[in-house]
């Protein structure tokens, strides 16, 4: 079986490009967890967080908005301590920051999946790569979502971010045209 050449060799990332990467994600929940993940990736490999989705949620109490945006200096401290996680006091209050944020898109929107869908028409983007080298790292949609949820006080979701997030919610399917997943 031929996969996107990233994830060869490793059954933890061979299992998410076979079972998420590219599959479109409705549930909010889901959105804001992937939110949080590709942000604490910010400049380590994707599999180092991957490993440490489980202890993400469990440390962001399974990403309850609500509870998110009651944490405190003490909850803070609290993560900085939580060696199964990212520690890094930026990344950490970026998620308090993005909570509130999709907060208020829910209000505005009636749903964060409703508001990021609408930027794709409601159907992930479909590429035709023949190599992974031929996938950007960002294209001008990411850019444009981006400056929107920064103007919206989100933080951690620069272009490169949110085109690794588009592919991660299925927004974007980059599967390479010799994956067994390519969608022609």
């Amino acid at each position: 079986m031929i996969r996107c050449n990233w994830c060869e060799g490793d059954a933890l990332y061979e299992s998410y490009h076979d079972t998420v990467w590219g599959n479109p994600v409705y549930d909010d929940t889901k959105l804001f967890e992937f939110l949080t993940l590709e942000g604490a990736q910010a400049g380590l490999s994707w599999i180092a967080v991957l490993r440490r989705q489980e202890s993400y949620k469990e440390a962001f109490d399974q990403y309850d908005l609500q509870q998110i945006i009651a944490y405190d200096e003490d909850k803070i401290e609290s993560l900085m301590h939580n060696e199964k996680i990212i520690r890094n006091r930026l990344k950490i209050k970026s998620v308090i920051k993005n909570a509130h944020g999709v907060l208020q898109i829910q209000k505005e929107h009636g749903s964060f999946s409703e508001f990021l869908w609408t930027y794709v028409n409601h159907k992930p983007i479909i590429n035709h790569f023949n190599s992974m080298e031929d996938v950007p790292a960002e294209t001008e949609l990411s850019k444009r979502i981006s400056k929107d949820l920064k103007k919206r006080g989100f933080s951690f979701v620069g272009p490169t971010i949110i085109y690794a997030y588009m592919q991660a919610v299925g927004m974007v399917n980059d599967h390479i045209s010799s994956c067994f997943l390519y969608k022609d």
